[in-house]
Parts: C-alpha cells; structure tokens; sequence
C-alpha cells in the first residue's frame, strides 16, 4: 500500500500508484514526487531516467513556470541510491550501476542549469542521491525534520552527485569534516555549508506547496521562510578549521586527537571508515576547488568506477545494509597503508568510457 506525500495526498487520488515516481501539474507548478515511501525514496534506474525525461519536457513547457521536488511518506525526500540494487549489480559486474549513476549525473547537471525555478523540501532524511536532486536546485528548503549528508565513505564509497564540489565551497573546512566524517546534518548545518538557503517549519509545506501553483517561487518560499535554529557545526568551527587544514588525512587524525573532546570523536570516527575511501574523498574534496559541476561530475565518475571495481565498496554494503553485522572488513585497513599513488589511480581518465555531459555536448554542438 503506497503511503501518501508528507505534505498531504495530491488533489487527484488516482496519482497515488505503484509507480516509483510521480509527475502532475497543478497550475503554473510541475509536481515531482518520489513515491517509494517504505524505502524512503532511494533512487532507482528508472526513477532517474523518468525525472531526466520530464524535467527536460518542463524546461521547454511555457505553462510550467516552477517545479517542486518532494518525497512520498513521512521519513523523507530520499535517502539515496538504491544500494542494495548497486550491491547485486557488483556481485554481476557493474555494469548496471555505471550506466544508473551516468544518467544520474545527467539529472544533476540539469537541475543546476534549470532555466526555470527549482524548489526542493529537503525534509527529513536527504542523503547522498537525494543530495544531488535537491542541493543542485535554485531554491532548496530545509525543515526541523531535515537529516542530510554524503555518508558515502561509511560504505567504502566517496560523495558523488556533485557532493564533492558542493562541500569543497562550504565555508573553512566544515565541508571536509561532513565529508570525512559522513555525518548527519540539521536544516541548520546545511543552511551553514551551503547546501540549503531556507528554513521552513515541515508544517508550513504543504501551504507553500500550494502557493507555489501560482506564486512566483521566490517570493512564496521568502513569505513562508522563517529564522533557522543556530547551526552546531557553525560553532565548532574553529577546530574544524585547524584541524581539517591539511591536505594529508593521518595529519587530520592527529590534530583532531590532539584538539580533544568533540574533535577526538572525529578522529574515532574517521578512522571507522574505509581508509581507502577517506583518502580517496579527501582528494577530491581538493581537486574540486574551481571546477565546474560537470567537471565534478566526471571526476566523481572516475572515482566511482574505480570504488565499484575495489573491494571495499561491496564490502561496506555488505556489512551495513546486507548482512547488517557492521563490522566491514577493509583493505587496506589502515590510513597508512593507502599510499599516494593508490589515491591517484582513482582519478586517472577513463579513456572511452568518460562520461560526457551537457557541458561538453555543448562544446562539440
């Protein structure tokens, strides 16, 4: 039984199907909804392909003036890529999930240049791919409910969908410890990293859903915007700033213990995680600096391909979502025994197989 939006049922019962995504129009506003409530919404193949589909059909629509994102249910907009789906393609090869995540980046690169306002309620859970659909929009809305994040290298995997270049513009280092760390954020923190630019009461969506038929987008989420709660990774700042300084991640380890308290935590937290993967994000988290997000994207293309060839990806998966132990067995399974030039092979071009997307297209049109 599919549950209904949190925001309330669409106006047309019919709309509530077993189909993973849902698309109407109700005024001047197009409508997405992801509908897969019991698995808070993670995306799959086809939801993906859909959305890429009829955004590109509301850019060129003149009766279309906004499109909102949502998710179905009460847990949240989406908690990410369906990794249970990427598990069995890797046991399979892989070749599944490549295609998932090019036209994954597609979808992103085409919010960011969406010719037309694109308003995300990044309420409850917003993790990884949810992340990409939403942060990338023009107007992106955060709640007390919100818990965001790139929680990739938990799972052997590095923020992907433009999350490494999203984080590398956050204010200081506060990008790099969300990132290394992986943790969950408040409305709050995302306002502070630049992930979000208003806060509204969940209460309030379903008002400023229906506003926004006939609104201009702007000035119905300002109207119902209120002031977001202070952010407490804003005031840890200063020792996220010292600490998250170096370029080297056994550096950042050691000046977190040595800061003590909130920052030695970080240090037990990160070494949790695949060393490959903090390495690895690390790295990118610098190379994004000044690139655009098709850049991003490709560099992040790179680094996937080369996660889903690598052992510690599948293991991560394994052990937090499959079998649950959580107790992932990592190889390397140490910081200091992931050298430089394991990190670099992860960035190396894919020859035929770089991925191609609107910026480039557009360079050879």
């Amino acid at each position: 039984m599919t549950e209904p939006a949190p925001n309330g049922p669409p106006e047309n019962p019919g709309l509530l199907s077993e189909q993973e995504v849902l698309f109407e129009q109700r005024g001047n506003l197009g409508v997405v909804t992801l509908n897969r409530p019991k698995a808070v919404n993670a995306l799959t193949a086809g939801m993906v392909s859909a959305m890429l589909e009829q955004l590109t059909a509301w850019a060129d629509d003149d009766t279309v003036a906004t499109v909102l994102v949502r998710g179905a249910g009460d847990r949240g907009l989406c908690a990410g890529g369906d990794i249970v789906a990427i598990y069995r393609d890797i046991l399979a090869g892989g070749d599944e999930t490549a295609g998932f995540w090019a036209d994954e980046y597609r979808l992103n690169s085409l919010i960011e240049r969406f010719p037309k306002p694109y308003v995300a309620f990044m309420d409850g859970l917003v993790l990884g791919g949810g992340v990409g659909i939403s942060a990338h929009g023009s107007l992106r809305i955060v709640t007390e409910r919100t818990r965001t994040g790139m929680p990739e290298t938990t799972i052997g995997f590095v923020p992907d969908v433009g999350g490494t270049l999203l984080l590398s513009r956050s204010p200081g280092e506060a990008g790099t410890h969300a990132a290394l760390t992986g943790a969950h954020l408040s409305g709050a923190d995302a306002l502070f990293l630049g992930l979000a630019d208003y806060f509204v009461p969940s209460g309030s969506l379903a008002d400023l859903a229906a506003a926004l038929e006939n609104e201009s987008a702007e000035a119905a989420v300002v109207r119902f915007a209120e002031k977001p709660p202070a952010s407490a990774m804003e005031a840890q700042r200063d020792w996220i700033d010292a600490c998250y300084s170096a370029d080297d991640a056994e550096e950042i380890v050691r000046r977190l213990r040595a800061a003590g308290g909130e920052a030695a935590a970080a240090a037990d937290t990160i070494e949790a995680k695949s060393p490959t993967s903090v390495k690895v994000t690390l790295a990118a988290l610098r190379r994004a600096r000044g690139l655009t997000l098709d850049q991003a994207l490709a560099e992040e293309y790179r680094v996937g391909l080369r996660c889903l060839a690598g052992a510690d990806f599948r293991e991560g998966i394994r052990a937090q979502v499959v079998d649950k132990d959580r107790n992932p067995q990592w190889r390397p399974a140490t910081l200091r025994e992931v050298h430089a030039d394991d990190v670099g092979r992860y960035f190396a071009p894919l020859g035929d197989r770089e991925l191609v997307l609107w910026e480039k297209e557009s360079d050879h049109a």
